[in-house]
């Protein structure tokens, strides 16, 4: 079955190109087309918009998201193997899919979005899942390049970015996606639909952006003290904080919080308060 666009089914694409989904690129191909426009849909509306993919691989999401009216569709993909088939979907519509040939983690986005704010519609390589998000979340200027990210991570990932405080799910990743974003888990995608199949459960998350961060921080510095909190998480605030330098039980009490609280206890706000209590000591 193929979209309507002329184009053979991508499980053919594959065979022709003998494609193989490649671990150390943490591949997963998808070929279930409803799902893919799924997919796409939730990331909409798509009408008009510039959407950023990583990792298009032979073009299953890609082929989705042109179907269901993107205006131009930015794909980055590390694997020289997928581009024959990107270079035939692009033919397909029109020359509205643009190819990066590069690595996602070294990618200035905004540089190749011509300026327009985009939409991020992606099922993420798994083994840059989590290193790419941050680095979006803690972009600096805020507002970013991007008005919402929809993306696919592992379900134990996409719980933990979700967790409310006081639970074991949460923690530092739990706190950066909650600072500036409200994120929701959408649906989880079965490991059959996969090829090959990973060992695990799957979820699509969507991250809508705040009109106001959750506190007022440095990203660097939110960083650094939920890295400090976490790293050592079973311990007070007064021993965990003390990774930072000497941070006293008064300045953590000015940033509103029990000095003998632990890190899972506290809210995506105090976190920013201690950012901010972090900043006026140095």
């Amino acid at each position: 079955m193929s979209e309507g666009d002329g184009l053979p089914p991508l499980r053919e694409v594959i065979a022709q190109l003998g494609l193989s989904a490649r671990k150390a690129l943490g591949q997963n191909f998808l070929f279930d087309l409803n799902l893919t426009r799924r997919i796409a849909r939730e990331g909409g509306p798509l009408s008009g918009r510039t959407v950023i993919e990583i990792g298009p691989g032979p073009g299953g999401l890609t082929r989705a998201l042109l179907a269901e009216g993107a205006a131009r569709v930015v794909a980055i993909e590390r694997d020289a193997r997928c581009l024959p088939a990107l270079e035939a979907v692009s033919t397909a519509y029109g020359g509205r899919l643009s190819v990066v040939s590069g690595d996602a983690l070294k990618t200035n986005e905004a540089a190749i979005t011509d300026g327009a704010r985009a939409l991020v519609v992606a099922n993420l390589p798994y083994n840059i899942a989590t290193v790419l998000l941050v680095k979006w979340l803690t972009a600096d200027p805020w507002p970013p390049w991007f008005d919402g990210l929809t993306l696919m991570f592992q379900r134990e990932v996409a719980e933990r970015i979700v967790a409310k405080p006081g639970g074991h799910a949460y923690g530092r990743l739990s706190v950066i996606s909650q600072w500036r974003t409200s994120p929701r888990i959408l649906f989880d995608v079965h490991r059959s639909a996969f090829t090959p199949a990973p060992k695990v459960t799957s979820s699509v998350v969507r991250f809508d952006l705040l009109a106001k961060p959750r506190g007022e921080a440095s990203p660097a510095l939110l960083e650094r003290v939920t890295a400090a909190g976490f790293g050592q998480r079973r311990k007070m605030l007064r021993s965990s904080l003390k990774a930072l330098g000497p941070f006293s039980d008064a300045l953590i009490a000015e940033a509103g919080l029990d000095p003998t609280a632990r890190a899972e206890e506290i809210p995506v706000e105090g976190f920013a308060a201690l950012a901010r209590a972090l900043a006026l000591r140095r």
